[in-house]
This record gives C-alpha cells, structure tokens and sequence, in this order.
C-alpha cells in the first residue's frame, strides 16, 4: 500500500500556495474559479457581505488532501486516522466548551511517527504521542501560537490520554508561522 507520503512526491502539485490552483494543465474539462485569487480572510469578507451564516465562516480550515497529511507515518486503514481523529475531535470540542473557537483561527492534532513509554492505570505502555497546535492570525499568511492556559492543557491532555487509545504523550506547538507552516506536511 503506498503511503501519502509516497503520493505526495509523485504529484508534486497536490497543493500550491494557498491552496489557489495547482491543477495539471492537461485537464480535459474547463475550471471554473470565481474566489481562485482569494484568501481565506477575503473569502470570509465576501461571505459575510453574501449573509452566509456565522458558523460556516468562522469554520476552521480543513486539509484539503484530508486527515492523513497529519499522520507523519505511513498511512494505512484504521491505524493512526482512527486515533487521530478520535484525538482531534477531543482538542476541537474542548477548545469550543472553553469559549475559544471563534477567537483561534485554526487548532488540530498531528499523529507522531514516535512510541514513548508511560503508564496508564496500572499498566506501562508504549504507545504514541500527538502533537496539538492552535495559531491565531488575521489572515492566514501570519500567524502565532494560541498560548492556552495551564489548565485547559492539563484538562485537555488528560482528556485525549484517557479517552484515545493508543496515546499516552500530548505535546503543544508553539511555533510561530513564520519560520513554521500552519500544517506539518
């Protein structure tokens, strides 16, 4: 089974800056664009102008290949995209039940390609780490780190160690985008 990482260098135009374009140019079918020059915070400018509803505007981005650009590791059914989703519905829910959502432009976890040792109940387990990032920013093409309180870090890592098997280590992102990308793909 090939991974996405093998998919990503066979076709080295799967996303291109912003996610605008990027199509092969041998298409035998006509494209149509209407927002290809936008970003993201236009967009969502022209949506509010057009009354799209507040909770599709204000909607995280999502990948646009999917959940398995964040897995660093091989990508195969029912391992790491389980977990990872179990995972990122845990940090995304918290974040909405601690009145942050709306505040954060884009928050999600990343599947670790790394095993580490610890303990769950009363067992010892080498399981997997995640990794959770959170960026705030006006448009996108800047961003920095949310810096989340102590205690929402705590509960949120408890959280996702006791209710998503298979994860026994939670670390955070604080890298500012730039020298980091949004993504980790």
């Amino acid at each position: 089974m090939s991974t996405f990482w093998e998919w990503k260098h066979t076709f080295p135009h799967y996303k291109s800056h912003h996610n605008v374009g990027g199509l092969p140019k041998d298409m035998k079918l006509k494209l149509i664009e209407p927002l290809k020059l936008l970003f993201k915070d236009e967009v969502r400018q022209l949506g509010s102008i057009l009354d799209v509803p507040d909770s599709f505007l204000k909607r995280h981005p999502f990948p646009g290949l999917g959940l398995a650009v964040r897995v660093s590791s091989d990508v195969t059914k029912g391992n790491a995209l389980d977990v990872l989703r179990q995972v990122d519905e845990i940090f995304v829910q918290a974040i909405k039940d601690a009145g942050l959502y709306d505040k954060i432009w884009q928050a999600f976890a990343v599947f670790l390609p790394v095993q580490t040792f610890g303990v769950q109940g009363d067992q010892r387990t080498h399981s997997n780490a995640v990794a959770l990032r959170a960026i705030t920013s006006e448009d996108g093409m800047t961003a920095d780190w949310n810096n989340f309180s102590h205690e929402f870090l705590v509960d949120v890592s408890n959280k996702i160690c006791n209710n998503a098997r298979g994860i026994n280590h939670v670390c955070e992102d604080i890298a500012p985008k730039l020298p980091a990308t949004v993504e980790w793909e």
